[in-house]
């Protein structure tokens, strides 16, 4: 009896995981629409929920989340920055930021859930997410557009530093509240 107990519980363990997974690959493609063109690479808030995911998912459930969303567009369902998709953002100017979302999730829930018990771990841990990010899409965005890499960190990355800052701090209080509903469940 105790193994069919076990067996429903892991069920619905995986159950929740996966509509929170999906809840998080809306959620990015609906940070895509919150989007401001001021270049080759437009701000917008699809890498607040993608290090929200990491954080509150854990790695492996966050890298689904992400995965799942870059499918989408990859298939070219509307969900990248402007309502675009397709292969053709892949493999364009922000398409390395786009693929460095995978491993950024990855990364922030790694660090999430190694410093479970150390407070304000997630600061870190998103940061070092943003850091992975900026590290595949500013030489992507470089080697796609042939600008130096000066211009494209003017370009790709000073820009943004001061948003993705305050993205990072305003996480921090959704995550306390977020956190304990999803452990609950």
């Amino acid at each position: 009896m105790q193994n069919v107990e076990g067996f429903f519980m892991s069920v619905g363990y995986e159950l929740r995981m996966t509509v929170y997974a999906s809840l998080m690959a809306a959620l990015i493609a609906a940070g895509a629409f919150i989007s401001i063109p001021i270049g080759p690479v437009p701000i917008v808030m699809q890498n607040f929920f993608v290090l929200l995911s990491g954080v509150l998912l854990g790695k492996k459930w966050g890298a689904a989340g992400v995965g799942v969303y870059l499918l989408a567009g990859t298939l070219g369902l509307p969900v990248f920055a402007g309502g675009t998709g397709g292969i053709g953002r892949i493999v364009g100017p922000t398409g390395g930021y786009l693929m460095g979302y995978l491993p950024a999730v990855f990364i922030t829930g790694l660090i999430s859930e190694a410093g479970a018990k150390i407070k304000w771990i997630e600061l870190p841990a998103m940061a070092a997410g943003m850091v992975v990010v900026y590290g595949i899409g500013v030489p992507w965005l470089k080697m796609v557009t042939g600008l130096t890499l000066d211009k494209a960190l003017a370009l790709g990355l000073y820009p943004f530093l001061i948003g993705d800052a305050l993205k990072i701090a305003a996480a921090i209080p959704v995550i306390k509240v977020v956190r304990p509903i999803i452990k609950k469940t």
